[in-house]
Formats: structure tokens, C-alpha cells, sequence
């Protein structure tokens, strides 16, 4: 196979933090990168603490831009409204610097409010919009106002959306409610599956725990259920507790439940969340600890129902999934789920919410379960997974799983797909007439937010 001619990539992503996304656009990036062409990432935000491990090593040229007028937020309201702004503020930074000359081609997630410009100032790259989920589907509308708030930037979401030259998304799932989140845009997206790094890596046991193992991980007869989630309420963790307090007595006696994920103290639905579901293991009776370092995690007392791990870094995510029995995946509708691959290729069976992406990377009964939003239902595969299957059948799962993840979630795999989309993009001329009226009619609904955001203030 010939090698495929270098392309100068640029990414642009919000937040470059620990999330599905963030992991996505990081092995994107890299896959693309090792595939022999030059990338960089242009993010509003990179914390070295709170980042994965490719931002902060120098695998990847990371630029942080956009950041010094905007805030996140305002008094922790208009998230969305302070984001486009922050990436029009990087956006323009990257016009005043000349540097896009340098670029050929424009990944762009979760925030498509930059395209316009794009085409207007830099009609040479060919521009492609990788859709996570709609944002339409995502934001709430619990009362009058934050409907009418939310109504120029749900046009303004669709319409700089349909400019991209290129659409993808990241599972069936999210490509069967484009339509109805952008009924105008009228090309079909294609599926670009997030991926996770199948490489052998050296075992990390021994650095990771400095030659002690902790006791939550010793061989004292307890099977772990392992959850990993960011502590936020649309990942539904509540649900493994319920289930998990569902087992008998004897059962969590030889049993722990494990909850770890990103947690992020700037953000106040992370500290609520956690403190939500630490009253519900007292509701419970359940005996819990948190630890937010390896030091803590070292002295937990034996009789630990309930183990919460903050902001665990990847070489502690991968000795618990080898570590675990069965992982648990709470999300309803998630629109893919990276944890699950994870757990597969970590020969670890994985119980899901029977919704969403889930449903095309796990095999029902044969690499895992999807099962709905009852506890006891999950109490009952919790309980056969730990108790009542044989170790054979739990290792023969384990390998299907891990076969099918090589086979078709490889980072590798992923980079030639996207690379393939670069390749098919179709090359746009530049922004009309029509594409000026757009782009000022861009920021006059940012006018209306902002209008609207004053309102409420008063």
C-alpha cells in the first residue's frame, strides 16, 4: 500500500480536558499524526493537571488560544454562549497571526460556530465537522426563558453546521437523530467510530502502586464492579448504586463497587453530583470512602462497600479494568461510549443501558448485557457475572470482546477513516453573498443571546 501524501492538519476543539471527546480528538490527532502527517491542536483551554496524557508530553503540538476575554461561564449560566464566543475569539487569533496558511485541512467538534469563518478568510481548507451529538438534543429547556435563549443558537448550530464540507458522526445512534436535530442540512453523515489504542503496553502495576497494591485491589475474595464516568447526573451513576445495593448482604460482603471518572472541581455540578451520590450510599447503608490521590487510596478500610476515585489518571483506569469483573456503563442514550471499548479490549464483560451507542460495540450475552433504567434488572446480572457464571465463560466473553475492538475500533483504523473523509471532502469556493448574510446573522443571534442574557439579569 503506498504511503498517503502528508496533510496539514489543524484541530480545533473547546476544552481540551478528560472526556469522550477530549479522547477522541486525542487519538484522532495522534492516529493521524503517526500516519505521517502534521497536526496541531488549537484549544480555548488546557489544563497540564487535568488533561490526558498525549496533551501534556509533547506527543501532539497543543496551542491554547482564545481564552484571555471570555469566561466559561457567567455566575456558572450561558456556557454555551461564552463558548462560541471563545471560539470566535480563537478563531480570529488565528487569522491575526497569519498561520493559517500553514493548514490544508480543519477538524472541528462540538462547536461548529467558527465554519463561517473559515470559509470566508481561508477558503483553501476544506473544513470537516465531526458531530459528537447535537447540541440542540443536549441543552435543557426547563422554563420559558431558556426556551427563547436557546432559540439563536439552535438555528445558529444548524445552519454553521450544514457549511461544513463534510459531515461525520461517531455511531448510528447519533446519525439516526441528525435529521431531526438539522431537518435543513440535507447530506446524510457518515459514521466515523471512535477508537481506543489496542497497542500491547508493558504492565504499569508495578510503577503506578510503587511495589505496594492497595487493599481496595488485593486478593482478599472481593469481585470488583467498576464504573467510570465524569460525575455528572446525564451519566445516570445513581443506577449502578441502586443495583449494587440490591445484592445480598453475603454478596457485597465478597463484592465492591468502584466509581471513579472525571472530576473537575471547577465545575460545580462535579462537587454536587459526587456529594448527591455519596447521601445516596448513606441512604443505602452502604459504607464508602473517597479518595482523590494514590496516597488515600492505600489505607480505605477492608469493609468499603462503596470506593470513589477522583480523577484517575490512565495507568490507574487500566490496572482496574484488569482489576474488575464486570464494568458497568449507567449512561442512557450515551451516544457511543469510549469505556466500554475500553473494557472490552481489557477482557472485562460490560453491562450498558440498553440505548445508544452501546447497542453496536457490545454483543448481547456474548461480550456483555444491555439491559434498561431497573436496578433489579442489573442486580441480576450483577449477580450472575459475579456468582453464578463459570471462569470460563467469563474469560471466553473477555476475548470476543477484545477481538472485536481490535478488529474494528483500532486508533489506526479511525485515522484512515478521517483521512478518508479528508480525501473525499469536496472543495468549496470560498462564502457568498449568501454566506456573508449568514455570518452576520451569526452574530446578530449572538446579539439576541446576549440581549436575552441581560434580560435575565435584571
Amino acid at each position: 500500500m503506498s504511503k498517503p501524501k502528508e496533510k496539514r492538519i489543524l484541530f480545533i476543539h473547546p476544552d481540551l480536558g478528560i472526556g469522550g471527546a477530549e479522547r477522541l480528538v486525542v487519538d484522532a490527532a495522534v492516529g493521524l499524526q503517526d500516519r505521517g502527517h502534521s497536526v496541531t491542536i488549537y484549544t480555548s483551554h488546557c489544563d497540564p493537571r487535568h488533561c490526558f496524557d498525549e496533551a501534556r508530553n509533547g506527543t501532539l503540538t497543543i496551542r491554547v488560544s482564545g481564552n484571555s476575554i471570555v469566561p466559561r461561564n457567567i455566575l456558572g449560566r450561558f456556557s454555551i454562549l461564552c463558548a462560541i464566543l471563545r471560539q470566535l475569539h480563537l478563531t480570529l487569533s488565528l487569522l491575526a497571526s497569519g498561520e493559517l496558511a500553514n493548514y490544508d485541512y480543519l477538524f472541528i467538534d462540538q462547536l461548529s460556530a467558527c465554519i463561517p469563518i473559515f470559509h470566508f478568510f481561508a477558503p483553501h481548507i476544506r473544513v470537516l465537522f465531526y458531530c459528537h451529538f447535537p447540541d440542540f438534543l443536549l441543552a435543557p429547556r426547563s422554563s420559558l426563558v431558556k426556551s427563547l435563549y436557546r432559540i439563536p443558537f439552535d438555528w445558529f448550530e444548524g445552519l454553521t453546521t450544514g457549511l461544513a464540507d463534510t459531515i461525520v458522526v461517531n455511531s448510528n445512534f447519533t446519525k439516526s437523530v441528525f435529521a431531526t436535530a438539522f431537518p435543513k442540512i440535507n447530506r446524510e453523515p457518515r459514521v466515523v467510530y471512535p477508537c481506543v489504542d489496542v497497542a500491547e503496553k508493558k504492565s504499569e502495576k508495578k510503577s503506578m502502586i510503587q511495589d505496594e497494591e492497595p487493599k481496595f485491589l488485593a486478593e482478599d475474595g472481593r469481585k470488583i464492579l467498576l464504573s467510570i464516568n465524569r460525575f455528572e447526573r446525564k451519566k445516570n451513576i445513581e443506577l449502578a448504586i441502586k443495583a449494587f445495593a440490591r445484592l445480598t448482604d453475603s454478596e457485597r460482603r465478597h463484592s465492591r463497587l468502584i466509581i471513579a471518572g472525571g472530576y473537575d472541581p471547577r465545575i460545580g455540578e462535579n462537587i454536587s453530583y459526587h456529594n448527591e451520590l455519596v447521601a445516596m450510599c448513606d441512604s443505602f447503608q452502604l459504607k464508602h470512602i473517597t479518595c482523590k490521590n494514590f496516597i488515600t487510596s492505600l489505607s480505605i478500610p477492608e469493609d468499603t462497600d462503596v470506593l470513589f476515585l477522583l480523577s484517575i489518571p490512565a495507568s490507574w483506569k487500566t490496572y482496574l479494568l484488569k482489576a474488575s469483573s464486570l464494568l458497568l456503563y449507567t449512561p442512557e442514550r450515551e451516544h457511543f461510549g469510549i469505556v466500554p471499548l475500553e473494557a472490552l479490549l481489557a477482557e472485562l464483560p460490560v453491562l450498558a443501558h440498553n440505548s445508544g451507542g452501546p447497542l453496536e460495540t457490545i454483543q448481547e450475552g456474548a461480550t456483555g448485557w444491555h439491559r434498561p433504567d431497573v436496578p433489579e434488572e442489573w442486580t441480576a446480572v450483577m449477580r450472575k457475572a459475579l456468582f453464578e457464571m463459570q471462569p470460563s465463560e467469563i474469560k471466553a466473553m473477555g476475548a470476543k470482546g477484545r477481538e472485536g475492538v481490535i478488529t474494528e475500533f483500532s486508533k489506526e483504523k479511525m485515522a484512515e477513516r478521517i483521512e478518508n473523509e479528508f480525501d473525499i471532502a469536496p472543495s468549496h469556493k470560498g462564502v457568498s453573498l449568501g454566506g456573508i448574510l449568514l455570518f452576520v446573522g451569526a452574530i446578530a443571534a449572538l446579539g439576541v443571546g446576549l440581549g436575552l442574557m441581560a434580560m435575565k439579569q435584571l
